[in-house]
């Protein structure tokens, strides 16, 4: 899948359509994450874009692929120079459940959506955090 993630960024830089993926589709809940190594040190987030609601594998992919690296407002899109610097992970949501408590998961196990309400600007808000960042963040 992350082949494939990488087969479409290729493609949509040389101005082709990506090759057919080697894996089969199915329906579920999918992220695109983008990192670049700079001066050898710990990849960077470069993009990441996904969706809670389920999608098609294939489509999803190719579409958060591009999404990811080319249209995540908190970067500048990818430039085709950057790709040997770059690595990319997908990730696949399933099993979701509704914890009983804040402390009700286990980090680098489990993603975890977390909402409320912001008092200060009477609005809602929300985050989301897979399994792979919220080990990353934890300090």
């Amino acid at each position: 899948m992350v082949v494939y993630c990488f087969d479409t960024l290729v493609a949509h830089y040389n101005g082709d359509q990506p090759p057919p993926p080697s894996f089969e589709d199915g329906h579920h809940p999918l992220f695109v994450t983008w990192k670049k190594v700079v001066n050898g040190g710990e990849p960077r987030l470069r993009g990441c874009i996904g969706s809670l609601e389920a999608r098609g594998l294939i489509n999803g992919f190719r579409d958060y692929a591009l999404t990811s690296a080319l249209r995540d407002r908190r970067f500048p899109p990818i430039e085709a120079r950057e790709l040997p610097l770059l690595e990319c992970t997908v990730s696949i949501l399933t099993d979701y459940e509704t914890a009983n408590d804040y402390l009700d998961w286990e980090v680098g196990k489990h993603g975890i959506i977390i909402e409320f309400s912001d008092p200060d600007y009477n609005t809602r808000r929300s985050a989301t955090y897979l399994p792979e960042v919220a080990a990353h963040e934890v300090v």
